[in-house]
Formats: C-alpha cells, structure tokens, sequence
C-alpha cells in the first residue's frame, strides 16, 4: 500500500495557465495561475520501476507496470515500454499489437515499433516488416531503413538505388546494412564497384570498423590481401609484386585505400611515396584522390602543407578524369578549408572549383555559399568586366543575409547593413496555451524531466513537436520557459520559420547571477551568456559525458586549478551549485581571453578543445577570424566556436550593448603570437 500511495502522491494535473517571468515573456499583466503549477520534483515510484528496468528484474518490473496500468499512472506508458522491451525476443504480433492499443500516437508506441522492427529483421520476417515499416513515423534509424529494403527485396520491388544510397550513407558498420548489402550483392543488385566505392567513403571518413565490414565482401583473396595490409600499409606498399595478381581496376581500389591509410598513420612518408612512385602506378584521377587524403589529413593537423598538397591534387585533374573518381563533400570541404588557411589570392579559383565539385545539396549550406561569394568578389576583374561576378556574390549574400545564424550575419555586415533582430510575434492566446498544456506527449516530457528522466523526457518532447505549426511550437517552447526546461525552450522556439520569438530563443535566466559574475571577472555578460547558451542551453545541473558540470560546464580539474588561483576551497560536488559554477567558470573564460590576446574567438575555442590547441593552430599564415573559424580541425569546436560568437551579438542586443557586431567580436585577423597585420589584402583569405 505504501508503493501504491507513493504513486498516486505523484500524480498532479497541471492547472491554469500563467507565464514565467524571467529569460521568455516578461509581461508584467500577465495571471500568476496561466501556465499551471510545476511538476511535483520527486516521485520514488517511477525512480524504482526505472531500476527495475535498468537491473533487468522483470519480476519486478512486471509489478511496476500492473499497478502502473490499473491506476492510470501518466508514464505508465514508460513503464509498460520497458517491461515489452525486456520480453522482445519472447513477444508474439498480439503482444505488439496490444501495446499499440495501450499507446496509441504516442512516442513510446513509434520508439517500441522502431526496436520491434529491428527485432522482426533479426527474425527475417520480411512480410511482417513490409506490414510495420509504414507506420513507423520517426523513421530515423539506420538499421530499420536497410531491413526495409532488404524487405521490399523480398518481395521482388525494385531496390538498388534507395538501398545503395542508406548502405554509403551508413557511417557505422551494423548487422542490418551488412546484411542487405551481403544478399543484395549476391543478387547482382549490387555491384563489386559499389563495395569497393563504400571501402573508400569509408576509409576517407577513418570509419575502419564499416572498412572491414565492408571487406568482407570481397572476394577472399582480396579480403585476405587487404586485412593485413590495411594494418601495415608501408610494407605492403614495399611489395608492389603482391598487387600484381589482381585485375587492373581492383590494383587501383587497393593502391588508394593502402595510401589513403598510410596518409592517416604516417602524412610525410605517404606523400613521399606519392612523389616517387605516382607516376608509375596510379592514373591522373587516383593521383588526384589519393593527394587530395593526404592533403584532407594534413588540414585536420593544420599544417601548411595542407594547401600543397591540395594543389598537387588539383594539378592532376588537368587531364579530366574528375567525374570517374569523385571526391566526398567532406574531402572537398577541407580543401576550401585548406585555401582559406593558406591565404594566398590566387586560392579564390581553387575554393569556387572546390565547392562546384559539392553535391548540390552541400553546396547550397550557408558555409558554402558564404564562401562563394567572397571567392566571387576576390576572383572579379576590375571594371565592367567584372561586373557581373560582383552582382552574383550580391545576390548569395542577400539570399544568406540573416540575423540569426554566423554566416547570414557575417553577410549582413559585408553588405553594409546593421544586424537587427527580428520583432517580437504576437502574445500566446488562452486558446494557444490550453491546446499546449492538453497534449499528453509534452505533459509526459515535462514530467520525465522533473523526475530526472531527461533523456526521455527529451525524446518524447521532439516527438510531440512533429506536425506543429509557429504558433503551436511558441507556445510549447513558452510552456518549457515556464518551468525552466530551458534546453526545451531553446531548441523549440528554434525551430519555427516565419515567427521569431527572441526572448524564447536567447533567455537570460538567472540574469543577475550572470552579470555580477561576469563584471567580476572582467567579462562582457553577453559573451558569458552566449557562451552559456551553448555549453547548457542555462540547465544549472547539466553534465556532459567526459564529466564536465553545471551552467558552464566546468571541467573538475579545471574548476581545482581556477579555485586555487582565487584561494576558494573546492570540492567537486561544489560544481552543482550555480553561483559557485558561474565564479569559476567566468574566472577561467577571462584566463584563457588574456592569454589569447583578448581575441573572444580563440578563448572559445580554447574553452572548448583546451587552450593549447588554439596556441598551435593560430600558427602559420595571417588570417582573418572568419576563415580560421571555419579552418578549426574539430568539427565540435568549429561549431562551438561560430555559435558562441553568434550567440553574443544576439545578448549584446538584448542587453543594450554596443557591441552588435559579430566582426566586432571577431577581431580582424589572427596569426603566430606577436605577429601584425602584414598588410595583405585580407578581403578573400
């Protein structure tokens, strides 16, 4: 009796409406009662079903979820999820087909029936996934997309580019694609070329547990030969007689994966071999690959080879032979990366033909875009001549000019215009409010979270979302500002596309925590809160999976080394507490600004991937601050780093700063510690 009064303790229905005062809508008119009163924080009964679950009792799990049922619990779907999923391989159709009675448009019904489909193509029942996949309304797992094909495959529909499409597509090796791609090559559906095309994709990417998936499609022979010199690619390269058994075309397919492999363990020893041996092996075309992996793996250690090698990879195409070995977006996109670093003005040509190789739909990302126009303008001739690749990088840059992203900020400011941020949509109705505060899937979320669920409570708010319209997602966003769900609030009002609710999307919780904060250590609040927004998106108990903690996601040994330096006694459970997680983090984001020059671009950076990366990747050519953004090797920090300073133009307007200028923030250049503008024209890098 005690675990049934536990549970229904924790049942509380939200009543009316008010709005939360702080970071959203600050209306002052506004009822205290509009947006109901807050989940109930604690809940002993869910925590013990989850470790039920967890522990794999499905004794006691089965328990959970009869009381669960009988007493109409609100996540009794959660419960009755994880007892269908301790039972999967035992389940029969009915029992399936019961749980989607219980759940019906709910996200535990779509996240059961994504495991379920897994589990019916472990089964290889193909008629049953041909019945089920049409439901399936996330639609966003791997897995399920090859078993699906290989479904349709069964019953003999037409396959071969939507399957080959998810196979290249697929990043990680797994049961499901391996297997589509086994039986679809087996079939001739597949082709040999295709399994070699994957080896490469593959190998570009350092994906080598897809690369020996993917081998073990080969024919033996070359699955044997390929296995060991994978791993020693320099020795088999020695013995050049060992490749000589194979067909012309497969010599080729090896030749590149062993260098493209030996550039990724050893960059100088393989384009040393390249220079000697080339000529001798390799056509143009796969000249041309293999310098453009050496060069893609010399930009990811931002070294100024990087752009000779490039170079060397471009000068082999003059023959043509481009379109029968394309490169991938990613290998193209370093070698834009690679011109922008070198900074030299006869790289504009280089970068257009870079992003003209892109797949239309890479070529149509602001990044890309952005770099167009500039590579446009570089490579314009003076006069009326020019006139007309003037008027082109105008027209990108007005089409990408936007106050809410790094790059469409970036244009704004190159056409000469103010950044200004979007006026504020119109109030929430009542009608609004109540539609939002009815919907099960974000009561459910919401209460997930409050009972430190977080993960599912963040899979079943996105799933609620589907299908909703700017009014509909303002108000669900409105709905997490009020019970400081801020992530939730973020990432909601981000996704609308017409109306623009700043105030949901930029918050400013725990506002004057922030500010005193920030002016005692020195800092620009709007730069902490930018900073702030990315780190946490303002959860105050966060923490991330290498154990950094709190709004700033301080790091436990950073956080000892920065309280040692202001003589504040430390514990690492201290790091929950939000004022103690401000002061140390703002002390240490104003270390690493000093260090750095003052340049907020590098301090991000160094905030993110430890300041001594950006010590070593600010060496070698001058550059401006927006190319070395984008010539950041780290794919996190890249991101980290453009959303940050975008971030803090956005809080410098809320504020009433004066610094609404994100090249402002930028600085001009950066170049080797103590080094100057040289002077160069750095109006293309």
């Amino acid at each position: 009796m005690a675990l049934i009064y536990r549970f229904i303790k924790g049942v509380a229905l939200l009543g009316v409406w008010s709005l939360y005062a702080v970071g959203c809508y600050a209306q002052a008119s506004n009822s205290s009662s509009a947006w109901g009163e807050p989940f109930p924080a604690e809940d002993e009964w869910m925590a013990q079903a989850q470790a039920a679950w967890l522990k794999r009792d499905s004794g006691l799990l089965a328990r959970y979820k009869q009381e669960a049922l009988q007493l109409a619990h609100p996540l009794a779907a959660w419960v009755d999820y994880w007892d269908m999923n301790l039972r999967m391989v035992s389940l029969k159709p009915i029992d399936v087909e019961d749980f989607y009675k219980r759940w019906p448009g709910s996200y535990v019904e779509d996240r059961f029936r994504n495991d379920w489909l897994i589990e019916l193509g472990r089964r290889r029942d193909w008629a049953s996934i041909q019945k089920e996949y049409p439901r399936f309304l996330m639609n966003d797992d791997r897995q399920v997309t090859c078993y699906w094909h290989l479904a349709l495959y069964h019953a003999d529909q037409s396959v071969a580019l939507d399957a080959r499409k998810a196979w290249m597509e697929q990043l990680e090796g797994d049961e499901a694609c391996h297997l589509m791609a086994k039986t679809l090559l087996q079939a001739g559906v597949f082709k040999e070329s295709d399994v070699w095309q994957k080896l490469l994709n593959a190998m570009e990417a350092t994906r080598l547990k897809s690369v020996n998936q993917a081998m073990q499609l080969l024919p033996d022979d070359q699955t044997h030969f390929l296995r060991t010199a994978l791993e020693k690619p320099a020795s088999a390269l020695e013995k050049k007689n060992k490749l000589a058994g194979f067909k012309k075309d497969v010599q080729l397919h090896m030749w590149g994966l062993l260098l493209a492999r030996y550039a990724q363990q050893d960059l100088e020893a393989a384009a040393r071999w390249m220079d000697r041996h080339a000529n001798h092996f390799l056509p143009p075309e796969w000249q041309a690959w293999v310098w453009a992996q050496i060069g893609r793996q010399a930009a990811l250690r931002v070294l100024p080879e990087a752009a000779e090698y490039y170079q060397k990879a471009w000068d082999s195409l003059k023959g043509g032979g481009y379109s029968q070995l394309p490169w991938s977006n990613e290998t193209l996109a370093w070698s834009v990366r690679a011109a922008l670093r070198s900074n030299q003005p006869s790289n504009a040509q280089w970068i257009l033909k870079s992003i003209e190789q892109m797949s239309e739909r890479e070529q149509q990302e602001p990044v890309w875009r952005y770099w167009r126009a500039r590579a446009l303008q570089q490579s314009a001739r003076s006069g009326d001549v020019g006139e007309g690749q003037r008027n082109e990088a105008k027209k990108i840059l007005e089409a990408i000019a936007n106050p809410l992203h790094f790059y469409g900020k970036l244009a704004l400011e190159d056409l000469g215009r103010a950044i200004r941020l979007p006026p504020k949509p119109a109030e929430i109705t009542l009608m609004e409010r109540a539609g939002t505060r009815a919907h099960p899937g974000l009561q459910r979320a919401l209460r997930l979270i409050a009972l430190d669920l977080r993960s599912e409570g963040v899979r079943e708010w996105n799933f609620s979302l589907r299908g909703m319209n700017d009014r509909q997602l303002l108000a669900a966003a409105q709905w997490a500002c009020y019970h400081q769900v801020w992530d939730r609030c973020i990432n909601t009002s981000d996704r609308t596309r017409q109306e623009v609710d700043i105030s949901q999307r930029y918050p400013i919780p725990y506002r004057a925590d922030v500010m005193a904060h920030a002016k005692d250590a020195g800092l620009d609040p709007a730069y902490v809160l930018g900073l702030i927004r990315q780190e946490s998106r303002f959860i105050s108990d966060a923490r991330s999976h290498v154990g950094a903690g709190g709004l700033m996601q301080v790091m436990p040994t950073t956080a000892k080394w920065v309280a040692k330096k202001i003589g504040m006694p430390f514990q690492a459970s201290m790091l929950k507490d939000r004022v103690t997680n401000l002061r140390l983090g703002t002390h240490y984001l104003k270390w690493v600004l000093d260090d750095l020059g003052g340049s907020q671009l590098m301090a991000a950076a160094a905030y993110n991937a430890g300041p001594g990366r950006p010590r070593r990747w600010r060496e070698g050519a001058t550059i401006e601050t927006a190319a070395w953004a984008e010539s950041i090797p780290f794919t996190e920090t890249r991101d980290y780093v453009k959303k940050v300073l975008s971030n803090a133009v956005i809080y410098s307007a809320q504020l009433g700063g004066e610094s609404v200028s994100l090249k402002g923030r930028l600085g001009a250049v950066v170049g080797p510690r103590g080094s100057k503008d040289p002077g160069v024209d750095m109006s293309l890098p």
